[in-house]
């Protein structure tokens, strides 16, 4: 059901057209955080982006695509994203149960750049034919060929909203432009956040900020300007801000395992810094079934409100 919070948030994407402003609605309606503004995504690209020993040799069973499908579906996930070949091997088998996002490009780690890009791994056309309600895509700002990929994205963002889709952004700075430190600096991901917004996402999906900051530039602008940087919900709210003053879906990577308590406190900053959700691969299917579900409802509840 489409409750005044989903109406207000599609209410900020007034040049999509009808099928694309559905994709959403269905996206922000499903699952165990229907209609309360907040997503809690499953993705699985690790196996393609990591190796699959590095990804699932901890749970067995998620070599399976099938059991990502079954973990989204009975957690409760707004949706679930992956590469083309994960999907194909559910999409009609569990056709209709789970919203569904097609990663479009991926990269691999058996070579390792310094200045690293995404290969195109899927189509508009595949997300279509599977019933997909978006497409994913990644880029790399701080990269050599962060324009190349600026101009991907564009031209698919283009195509996806032409057949009404909702577009999807990971965007990971990452490259020879910047210090490992960089990669999560406040500036840089709050940059990475808002170049994601100006290409045309609906969703942006960038990792937790660290309080470092990266660029010389910025550190006076936010020094001269007083901007708050001291606390993890203080990071999460200037990044929203940043991707047009919280006017686009804003949801942070659930990076690798970490301990559970370590994640819900992430999980309550970017709930009180005004942050839309998660996206939560590794932390939840690298663990049995039984202990997931278990772990997917706390981080739900907790952006519902109902544990503090």
């Amino acid at each position: 059901m489409t409750t005044e919070r989903v109406s207000e948030i599609l209410s900020w994407y007034g040049s999509d057209n009808p099928g694309t402003l559905t994709n959403l609605a269905r996206l922000l309606t499903h699952g165990a955080l229907a209609g309360t503004g907040r997503l809690v995504i499953l993705p699985v690209d690790q196996g393609f982006e990591h190796g699959p020993g590095r990804s699932f040799a901890m749970n067995a069973p998620a070599y399976d695509p099938r059991y990502h499908f079954e973990l989204a579906i009975e957690a409760g996930c707004n949706a679930y994203a992956a590469p083309l070949g994960f999907l194909e091997a559910g999409a009609r088998e569990f056709a209709g149960r789970v919203p569904l996002i097609l990663k479009l490009s991926n990269h691999d780690v058996l070579l390792e750049e310094r200045d690293p890009a995404q290969a195109l791994t899927g189509s508009v056309g595949d997300a279509v034919r599977l019933g997909c309600v978006g497409i994913g895509f990644t880029i790399y700002p701080g990269s050599e060929h962060r324009l190349t990929m600026y101009g991907q994205l564009r031209a698919l963002a283009e195509e996806a909203k032409a057949h009404g889709l909702a577009v999807v952004v990971w965007s990971y700075p990452r490259g020879s432009g910047l210090s490992k430190e960089g990669e999560t600096a406040i500036d840089v991901t709050a940059y990475a956040g808002h170049i994601a917004a100006q290409l045309g996402a609906h969703v942006i999906k960038v990792k937790l900020p660290s309080a470092h900051v990266e660029q010389a530039a910025a550190k006076k602008v936010y020094e001269k300007e007083g901007v708050p940087l001291g606390t993890l919900a203080e990071r999460v709210r200037h990044v929203v801000q940043a991707a047009f003053d919280g006017r686009r879906i804003v949801i942070f990577s659930g990076g690798a395992a970490d301990t559970d308590e370590t994640v819900f406190e992430q999980v309550r900053a970017i709930r009180d810094g005004g942050g839309f959700g998660s996206i939560i691969g590794r932390n939840s299917f690298q663990r049995r079934k039984p202990d997931a579900l278990r772990f997917l409802k706390t981080v739900m509840d907790i952006y519902a409100g109902a544990k503090k």
